[in-house]
């Protein structure tokens, strides 16, 4: 078996993440020029097509139309390995109803939550605060609104809803939060996150100081092992591969509670993932070589693509 040489990374796209996934994109191709592939990159934004000769394609899109399953499925159709989660998985995890669902037939731990979708929604009665409120289709944080008492819900369900027609209300858990990486079937060390003020909003995300990040998080080996285990288990609920990243809160006990699934995670040197992959040993450019490995490893496509290259 030939080993793949001519990369493609998709990056940029139409969504709220495109500045994200232009930043995690550069990232990428840099480091997989490093080791020696050839690397071309698109950007989605408008139609487009792969470059002649593409034997995989490495996914650097966030957001709508690259971690709803979208662009998964065009490149099923082209019969082209691409890196990350499979089409339905990546459908599931991007609608974070069809996770808790998923998360509660598993037996997952995750908070409990209703769904709203009318900006006149009164508060849910049997209710307390603190909630938050996340649009249903979202990532990176967009739209994310923390509601500390009932005067605030009006306001912040407007916001939210003006990203999505679906908004998650879920009780806001008093704890730690952390992520935990997935690898090829393996959990990473945990990165423990700790928001200099106020929550992990996308400002506290993408601001630069505005957030501390430990990893290995300071928890002791049961705790960091229970983390480790939510966390692939909440992968393998919603049917991942290769690689995401699972967001928890730990409460005071120490008992985990998931939050989301990311299928296609931040790829720039100080993302989440990439420091949890350094923790364990894997450099920035040896996880990106990887996560292109993995995606020639399947067979089906691999197979067709040899015979048939993508024109």
């Amino acid at each position: 078996m030939s080993d793949p040489t001519n990369i493609c990374v998709l990056l940029g796209g139409p969504s709220a993440e495109r500045e994200v996934s232009l930043r995690s994109g550069a990232a990428v191709a840099r480091a997989l020029r490093s080791v020696g592939y050839a690397v071309t990159e698109v950007d989605p934004a408008e139609p487009w097509t792969l470059p002649t000769g593409t034997d995989v394609v490495f996914l650097a899109l966030h957001g709508t139309y690259g971690e709803d399953g979208t662009v998964q499925q065009v490149l099923e159709q082209l019969r082209v390995p691409y890196t990350g989660c499979g089409v339905e998985a990546s459908r599931v995890a991007f609608d974070k109803v069809l996770t808790k669902r998923r998360l509660v037939a598993c037996g997952v731990p995750t908070a409990p939550f209703v769904v709203v979708n009318r900006r006149d929604t009164p508060w849910p009665a049997g209710w307390q605060p603190p909630v938050i409120l996340k649009p249903v289709r979202q990532g990176s944080s967009v739209g994310l609104q923390f509601v500390d008492q009932e005067g605030q819900w009006s306001a912040a369900l407007t916001e939210c809803l003006s990203h999505d027609t679906e908004a998650l209300v879920e009780e806001r858990i008093r704890g730690r939060e952390v992520t935990v990486g997935v690898f090829d079937d393996q959990a990473l060390p945990v990165v423990e996150v700790r928001p200099r003020q106020g929550g992990y909003d996308y400002r506290n995300k993408y601001t630069q100081g505005a957030t501390e990040y430990l990893c290995p998080a300071p928890f002791d080996g049961a705790t960091t092992a229970a983390l480790q285990d939510a966390g692939l288990r909440a992968f393998r609920a919603i049917g991942g591969r290769d690689y995401g990243r699972v967001d928890v809160m730990v409460r005071e006990n120490g008992e985990p509670v998931v939050l989301e699934v990311n299928t296609l995670p931040g790829m720039t040197e100080t993302s989440l993932l990439p420091k949890a992959a350094a923790a364990a040993g894997m450099d920035f450019s040896t996880l990106c070589r990887r996560m292109v490995e993995l995606a020639w490893r399947r067979p089906a496509m691999r197979s067709e693509l040899e015979s048939n290259h993508v024109a």
